[in-house]
């Protein structure tokens, strides 16, 4: 080989060396459309209501939801569906299967996370823990301390999904169990500061787990009159939260309340209602750590499809 030839030869090679860096970067940067799916306060309602039901007559119905979860993802491949609480208790199969049946249609639906409401303890810590092998998918909950409990171990305080390259941290924050359930059904469950803990999610998914969108599974309640610690609240003393997903006060929202911050960034707040009669979906649209959101409702579950 002449050095004519060499040097050109050594020139391409360099130049593909300094491309294919630039190239894997652009790559990692194109926009990934996500769709956010998620129920709250399901309370056992298998079937859908019936035609004759005096409220949702014929809405509802857990093998309508998996049909429209199933056209969901076949027109977008990153998706996540998650539960805010309240999957226990309403109808008689909670009272025969003890929650058996819930969890694996859920699990067959793909769901990704679910957190605790207080009705999930309505059979105890041990009528729960039996329940938990068939749920292929984990209960996330940050603020309550089952380290002296029976279920020590079965939950996490958050987990970190990834769609399309982008890292999503979902966390979960219950409800204070204390002179809602009865004591004997929670034991020695500790109840932690939300506000407190829900600092210390964000800091956690955002520096060290590097996550570009922080997802909080809430079943605190949407917002009071009195000052309890509410969703509202919640994005207010926590603006680091992306999305809270709520669940407790059965809130019927069409559209999500947004909060804006002083720093520019923004909490979407959502909840659709009670016994899987409508399905949450919002639609984001990230790029470069920036996120937007394209839409967001609450899809009827019946025989038309949205």
């Amino acid at each position: 080989m002449n050095r004519r030839t060499f040097l050109k030869q050594a020139l391409i090679a360099g130049g593909v060396a300094a491309v294919a860096p630039f190239e894997l970067l652009a790559a990692r940067r194109q926009a990934v459309h996500l769709t956010i799916l998620h129920t709250n306060d399901m309370h056992s309602r298998i079937e859908p209501f019936p035609l004759s039901a005096p409220q949702h007559a014929g809405e509802g119905g857990m093998a309508r939801r998996a049909t429209l979860i199933k056209q969901i993802r076949g027109e977008n491949p990153h998706v996540l569906l998650l539960d805010s609480g309240d999957i226990f208790q309403g109808t008689p199969y909670f009272n025969f299967f003890g929650g058996e049946l819930e969890f694996k249609l859920m699990s067959e639906m793909g769901y990704d996370a679910a957190t605790l409401g207080n009705h999930d303890f309505d059979n105890g810590l041990e009528g729960l823990l039996k329940m938990m092998p068939h749920a292929h998918f984990p209960f996330l909950i940050a603020n309550y301390d089952f380290s002296r409990t029976p279920l020590h171990g079965k939950t996490k305080p958050y987990q970190v999904f990834e769609r399309g390259g982008v890292r999503i941290g979902v966390f979960g924050i219950g409800i204070e169990l204390q002179n809602l359930v009865n004591e004997r059904l929670y034991g020695k469950t500790r109840y932690l500061d939300p506000v407190g803990v829900a600092h210390e999610m964000v800091k956690t998914l955002r520096k060290d787990e590097k996550c570009e969108l922080i997802v909080c599974l809430s079943h605190l309640g949407f917002s009071y009159t009195d000052g309890k610690i509410s969703d509202v609240l919640l994005a207010s003393k926590v603006p680091g939260i992306d999305i809270i997903l709520g669940g407790h006060t059965h809130t019927f929202m069409q559209e999500p309340y947004v909060m804006h911050h002083a720093d520019g960034n923004h909490t979407i707040i959502h909840q659709v209602g009670w016994a899987g009669v409508r399905l949450g979906r919002i639609d984001l649209l990230i790029e470069e750590g920036k996120k937007r959101m394209l839409s967001a409702r609450a899809l009827p579950v019946h025989t038309a499809r949205v």
